[in-house]
């Protein structure tokens, strides 16, 4: 009789489990309650064709379209702040910069070389030159500085001939910080410099180039790319110009890894990029006996046109410029396996696996066991 009422209680506590799976220790939400809840805070999308083309059609950013100027770098010319030394030689017989208290050689060939001491290039954007007075140099390359102060000797000076050099070229540096040896401003040449060379300039790189990424700001603008682009990819290696500010930042890629899969945890991408079938892999894959293979997540962020090109009429895409988005895989079929080696993850993304539905059963069964375990244990004490 004991042993009946026990069991009696057994049953009915059964029922109510079966009645209540959702009080249920779970990982996360089964796939039918992503699914219901989609439309109203987020966007929910099948993984498709159409899809994977729209993602592809995106691509990733590139200083070429930002800028625009995969072309050679023009000419340094001479800012506010820079040295200049000024080289003046005078014909044979010439007499001006002979007296002079600037530095003067004679050469062997009878002319006289004088040097004009470094000048640092005031705010009024001049330097001065004895005999020739105030010289405006700011914005003009040497040669045009050349030929002004050749002009402005004429007739004091016989037969002038001027070399002027930028000793120390502060207004025709880029700054480069971050990620490398040495942080510093690195003078440009004339024959212009690329983003490796200004890099290699400052010491290289201290962290490895997958898990680098490079921030150019050039006046009021600011682009970001992984530094392996730069490296793979020749024309995004660009012309810097004055005044660029080059940020190398350390930022691994990873995605996070969530429900009935091998491993729960945040994965590093250890490359540029991976597809959703590389994703989870990495994740040690689904659990046979936990998995709902109709039932893979990636959750992340869009921008609102993205999503518009993939559902024009998306309403969430109207009224947020970034739409929450989860895109749902079938691996159920084959075309699934494909559809996931073409799909990208991105960086932070989130990849849930759901449970099965035949989970809350087993685990049901589970708590059946243990009490039927337990009723019989007291039956047997009760029966001695």
């Amino acid at each position: 009789m004991k042993l009946e009422m026990k069991l009696s209680t057994i049953w009915v506590f059964v029922g109510l489990a079966a009645g209540g799976c959702s009080a249920l220790p779970r990982s996360g939400p089964m796939a039918g309650d992503v699914t219901a809840s989609a439309s109203r805070s987020y966007e929910l999308f099948d993984i498709s064709p159409h899809v994977v083309t729209a993602l592809q059609q995106r691509g990733p950013s590139s200083l070429v379209r930002r800028f625009g100027d995969a072309k050679h770098s023009p000419e340094p010319t001479i800012g506010v702040g820079d040295s200049v030394v000024v080289n003046i030689w005078e014909a044979p017989g010439g007499v001006l910069f002979a007296s002079s208290a600037i530095t003067s050689i004679p050469s062997t060939t009878g002319s006289r070389n004088s040097t004009v001491p470094d000048q640092v290039v005031g705010r009024d954007g001049a330097i001065t030159v004895p005999f020739a007075g105030r010289i405006r140099v700011a914005g003009q390359t040497t040669r045009a500085v050349e030929d002004t102060i050749r002009k402005g000797l004429a007739g004091k000076a016989t037969d002038a001939q001027v070399v002027v050099n930028v000793t120390r070229p502060v207004s025709s540096t880029v700054t480069v910080t971050g990620e490398v040896a040495n942080s510093a401003r690195v003078p440009l040449t004339v024959g212009g410099d690329r983003i490796l060379d200004v890099v290699a300039a400052s010491g290289g790189l201290r962290a490895p180039v997958n898990e680098t990424y490079l921030e150019l700001t050039r006046r009021q603008e600011l682009a970001r790319i992984p530094m392996l682009r730069v490296t793979k990819e020749p024309r995004e290696n660009i012309y810097l110009r004055p005044n660029d500010v080059l940020t190398l930042v350390r930022a691994p890629q990873k995605f996070l890894a969530y429900g009935a899969t091998g491993s729960n945890a945040e994965i590093p991408f250890d490359a540029d990029g991976i597809m959703l079938a590389e994703a989870l892999a990495k994740a040690g894959g689904l659990l046979d006996y936990r998995s709902d293979p109709a039932g893979v997540f990636v959750f992340r962020y869009e921008p609102s046109a993205l999503v518009q090109t993939i559902d024009p009429h998306s309403f969430l895409a109207t009224v947020e410029p970034s739409v929450p988005v989860v895109y749902r895989l079938d691996l159920r079929s084959a075309e699934g396996f494909f559809l996931a080696q073409k799909f990208p993850i991105m960086n932070r993304d989130v990849v849930y696996v759901s449970s099965a539905p035949l989970t809350d059963l087993q685990k049901i069964m589970g708590i059946v066991n243990a009490f039927s375990a337990y009723a019989v244990q007291g039956a047997l004490i009760a029966g001695k």
